[in-house]
């Protein structure tokens, strides 16, 4: 089904009708109308996005989980990483809620047009750094694992029996530990990534088509 704007577009473009022409402003109120709501949504996701993996610490065994952190002498530099994301994605999220609220008010298509663009710009440094800080977290992991001899203590607090296993054989549990963690960061990463690319993605790709629509209209 055709949309408002298309029927707007179709409407302006009609050299002879019986009712008045749709004028600049109302499609420029339209494509307003739509970016507005557009970026509205990119505000809200990324705040359902930071809120829901947070959620699960709520849950004893994830919460457990992390004092693997603390066996492998991983704690300080976590939490050093933790700050940091923490404070970049705040950042983030303010900057998707002031796009908002500029393109609410603007008054114009050219001034729209840039704040598209710099959403846009925005949107693409949000989704690199959140892939970066997942490649640094079990980047980190799995140094951790390598240089750290507790791995093996932490075996022990898992309520693994490790008395009667060879050196040799702990080096390759050791190994494919270290594997495991960075397999597992790679998939995560190509899985958020995917995930990026079709929920920030496509409000994206409706942002440009609106900002090609803005540029029509100043021709």
């Amino acid at each position: 089904m055709m949309d408002e704007l298309e029927l707007l577009k179709r409407d302006w473009q009609k050299k002879e009708v019986a009712h008045p022409k749709v004028s600049y402003d109302d499609i420029y109120k339209m494509l307003l109308k739509k970016s507005s709501s557009i970026v509205k949504w990119i505000f809200i996701i990324s705040i359902i996005e930071f809120t829901i993996p947070h959620l699960l610490y709520l849950i004893p065994s994830v919460n457990d989980g992390a004092q693997v952190y603390d066996n492998l002498g991983l704690k300080t530099p976590m939490a050093i990483l933790t700050i940091i994301q923490y404070v970049v994605i705040a950042y983030f999220i303010y900057q998707f809620y002031r796009r908002y609220k500029e393109i609410s008010v603007l008054d114009n298509a050219r001034k729209l047009m840039s704040k598209i663009i710099k959403t846009r710009k925005t949107v693409k440094n949000y989704i690199i750094f959140s892939l970066i800080m997942i490649v640094l977290f079990f980047t980190i992991t799995t140094i951790g694992i390598y240089i750290n001899d507790d791995f093996i203590h932490s075996l022990e607090l898992s309520g693994q029996d490790i008395s009667n296993i060879s050196l040799e054989k702990l080096k390759n549990i050791k190994l494919i530990a270290m594997l495991a963690v960075a397999g597992a960061g790679i998939v995560l990463t190509i899985g958020i990534g995917a995930i990026y690319f079709l929920l920030y993605g496509l409000l994206l790709k409706k942002l440009n088509e609106n900002y090609k629509e803005l540029k029509k209209l100043e021709i």
